[in-house]
């Protein structure tokens, strides 16, 4: 009995020292709520940059919540936010930006961030991942898994179809003419996704045919625009028509899959699936800048980090601070090279690796090298509900069930309804 209270007060009293000697660190806890959208251990690659950060920041705990594509992302967040549960932020669609401010769940980062270096930090990303997230004169997202539509292809396919490997399609008719040469059986010319984000994939052919989607301020679509119709009747005549690409609809999931497994020759998709056909693919594989016809083009993709507004001053410093840490050139470089997705800013390119990467693998400066002709993705208040619209035109078309014109026309209808109260 002596000998353990002789041994409690000796823990005690080294107990007591340790406090005196190591200072105790008051801990900000974030949680970030996070979506891993498409392929690739991307799991791994963002615990090791928070593991990073957390090491250059004891004081900070991050609690990185990984939940599903980004609309499951957004209503899993939405929901802890309504229940009380903490989240202080999250990578998000860009395209959420207008229901986000509507709901007034947000805070725009130009008011967090007044002095010079911040001011530089929000001027430091390339203008056109920033379309998205600069509205009514504020800074409400911060680019970070960001992505536009690339064109991906089999260069052994090429070569046996007697077409140059180094020449990818550059407009819709070379497209074509190479889809016939490349489409025999058990292998299609193309493929271009038509589940998950089909109005992404036409936003890109109605770009390319001279027409935008959607106003700047998201008040007004164009859906019934005659260039618009065209884009949809386009897309149709690739299987109907030309015979290049399977009827019905291409699922956005498996199509890097069907890729690799050779059932089709060329593909549409987001860079973000560079690295995982790099690792996985077993022929030469090139990647291209989209096919124009009026223009060359693509919307811009995939995810901004976004300030929650019910957070205290020390939760937002904190959750600035890691957004800033990761948003960094050296990690955007990092990113990039891991995932495939692009570096935000101009600075993450010049870094020393992805220098070195770029000129190892150029695939990987495609996308970049796109946003030259790269317009804001599709977003309008009430973004969810009218995008559901333009979705179920797309696919109806390509099933069959209607023509173009008449399923655009009602998609533009329902627009209407849907924004007439935001103007």
């Amino acid at each position: 009995m002596n000998y353990i209270s002789k041994t409690g007060l000796a823990l005690t009293g080294v107990m007591a020292a340790t406090a005196l000697t190591f200072p105790a660190y008051a801990q900000t806890e974030l949680t970030m709520y996070y979506p891993i959208a498409v392929g690739g251990p991307l799991t791994d690659v963002v615990d090791g940059i928070v593991a990073e950060f957390e090491a250059e920041n004891p004081d900070i705990k991050v609690n990185a919540i990984y939940s599903g594509n980004y609309d499951d992302t957004r209503v899993r967040a939405l929901s802890a936010l309504n229940s009380g549960e903490p989240a202080q932020l999250a990578v998000l669609f860009s395209i959420d930006a207008y229901d986000l401010i509507e709901q007034e769940i947000i805070t725009p980062f130009d008011e967090l961030v007044t002095d010079e270096a911040g001011k530089e930090w929000l001027e430091s990303f390339y203008p056109a991942l920033m379309a998205n997230g600069e509205i009514e004169g504020h800074v409400w997202g911060i680019p970070f898994q960001r992505s536009t539509i690339v064109a991906y292809y089999n260069k052994d396919m090429f070569r046996e179809a007697g077409l140059d490997p180094e020449s990818p399609p550059s407009t819709w008719d070379e497209m074509v003419e190479a889809g016939k040469a490349l489409t025999k059986d058990g292998t299609h010319g193309l493929m271009i996704p038509s589940t998950g984000y089909p109005y992404w994939m036409f936003q890109a052919l109605a770009i390319q045919n001279g027409k935008e989607l959607m106003s700047d301020d998201g008040l007004e679509t164009y859906f019934d625009d005659p260039a618009v119709v065209e884009a949809l009747e386009f897309w149709q005549s690739l299987s109907v028509e030309h015979g290049i690409m399977p009827t019905g609809t291409i699922e956005w999931g498996t199509l890097r899959q069907a890729f690799l497994e050779g059932q089709t020759a060329m593909m549409w998709h987001t860079t973000g699936n560079l690295t995982a056909v790099k690792d996985a693919a077993s022929f030469d594989f090139g990647v291209s800048v989209l096919p124009g016809n009026v223009r060359a083009g693509s919307p811009t993709g995939g995810g901004n980090f976004y300030l929650f507004e019910d957070t205290t001053d020390e939760e937002r410093a904190a959750a600035l601070k890691l957004i800033q840490f990761m948003t960094a050139p050296e990690q955007a470089a990092a990113w990039s090279i891991a995932t495939g997705y692009m570096g935000v800013s101009p600075a993450s390119y010049e870094t020393e690796a992805l220098k070195a990467y770029g000129e190892e693998f150029p695939p990987a400066l495609v996308a970049r090298d796109q946003l030259e002709d790269a317009i804001a993705e599709f977003s309008t208040f009430e973004t969810s509900r009218v995008r559901d619209g333009l979705n179920n035109a797309i696919q109806a078309v390509l099933t069959g069930s209607k023509d173009p014109e008449t399923a655009l026309g009602e998609a533009q209808a329902s627009a209407e309804r849907l924004l007439e109260p935001y103007r």
